[in-house]
């Protein structure tokens, strides 16, 4: 009985405790105090916190590897939606059909825009090399910049899986404090003149236009860039149930069921990554650090496609719906929209912002494609 008790005593995680555990769990308690108090991305950085406090709790057993008869940990299972690449894809059938394409359709110009944003995504890849990182690594971190959380977990796990965690973790922070990094940025890249344009009404597009529009896309995508298809098929064909009008119950599933599900795994299996083991690490600072660059250079990049359009079509674009090409939607078009309104009360710009955004998402997919083409095994 006594050796019995010694035994249980013994096997209490506390003794397997390290100080990098330790300090790994205050990391996910700050993680899961930004998504509570402040309201940082709360649907992946609470997820991503619990998983990575679960992960560093000792002995814990969620990523036992089973051998022979024995059943392997719940995680071990659950996060083979990430290693076979099944998670991220869902999300962006859920973004789909979540997304509005006509402000994008009614100014097809904006799409330009979207691609200016991805600026930020090559600019931090060479930023990366620069401070030590291979090439897969670097477009890893880079694509950080197009502020879209499963493209950049996508794009990780097929070029640098070893950095899963902290590029998760950054890329979801940095789309957390949009509304913190992204102004500053468009307040010293355009004057109060170009602040204060206002821009007509989105016009209205067809049904028709709207249907075509998804297939089009895929079409045009897969043939220039096959390895961006799984994104765009599910991104495109999520936006065909929506614009449809004939399977609601569908449209209604991706929508909320599906993306829900899948953004808790997603969230949690990325946060068991996090172990103290693998992420405190020179690396990881570097990497968060490269995420500021990225993202704050595709905000420049957008807006200097902008401020062109703005000089070309004679001051009536405002050049403020730039900072909206990366694909934070819809949290980057309500930036600029919120931006115009302090220098004009009449400028209501979300709508036109959302063209960009919503190319952002586009962009960001097409960019992460063009990289596994030319880096991809």
């Amino acid at each position: 009985m006594y050796e019995n008790f010694l035994k249980f005593i013994h096997g209490m995680g506390y003794w397997q405790l390290e100080w990098g555990q330790v300090l790994m769990l205050v990391v996910a308690s700050v993680l899961i105090w930004l998504a509570i108090k402040k309201g940082f991305e709360p649907l992946l950085l609470l997820p991503i916190g619990l998983g990575a406090f679960l992960t560093n709790l000792p002995g814990n057993g969620l990523l036992t590897v089973p051998h022979g008869n024995e059943i392997g940990g719940l995680y071990y299972y659950l996060s083979k939606g990430i290693e076979l690449e099944i998670f991220p894809p869902l999300i962006f059938l859920g973004i789909g059909a979540m997304t509005d394409f006509g402000p994008l359709l009614a100014s097809p110009k904006t799409f330009l825009i979207g691609a200016g944003a991805q600026f930020g995504v090559f600019a931090a890849l060479l930023a990366a090399v620069a401070l030590g990182f291979n090439l897969q690594e670097a477009a890893a971190i880079g694509i950080i910049g197009g502020a879209d959380g499963p493209t950049a977990i996508y794009l990780t796990l097929k070029l640098a899986p070893h950095l899963l965690g902290p590029i998760a973790v950054a890329a979801y922070s940095y789309m957390a404090l949009v509304p913190l990094i992204q102004p500053p940025i468009m307040r010293l890249m355009t004057t109060d003149k170009e602040r204060a344009v206002e821009m007509p009404p989105v016009k209205p597009v067809s049904k028709k236009i709207k249907i075509i529009f998804p297939l089009a896309v895929t079409v045009v995508g897969v043939f220039i860039v096959p390895p961006a298809a799984p994104l765009l098929a599910m991104l495109m064909g999520g936006n065909l149930l929506r614009e449809s009008g004939v399977v609601e119950r569908l449209t209604n599933m991706a929508q909320n069921e599906l993306i829900n599900i899948v953004t808790f795994f997603l969230g949690t299996c990325v946060g068991l990554t996090m172990a103290a083991d693998q992420f405190l690490k020179i690396e990881t600072l570097k990497i968060i650090s490269l995420g500021v660059v990225a993202f704050g250079m595709s905000t420049v990049g957008g807006l200097i496609i902008g401020k062109i359009m703005y000089r070309m079509t004679g001051g009536k674009i405002n050049p403020l719906i730039g900072s909206a090409g990366v694909s934070a939607v819809p949290m980057a078009a309500r930036v600029s929209h919120n931006v115009g309104q302090e220098y004009n009360p009449n400028n209501y710009l979300l709508m036109h912002a959302m063209g960009p955004n919503v190319a952002g998402v586009v962009g960001t997919a097409i960019a992460a494609g063009i990289l596994l083409a030319i880096l991809g095994k």
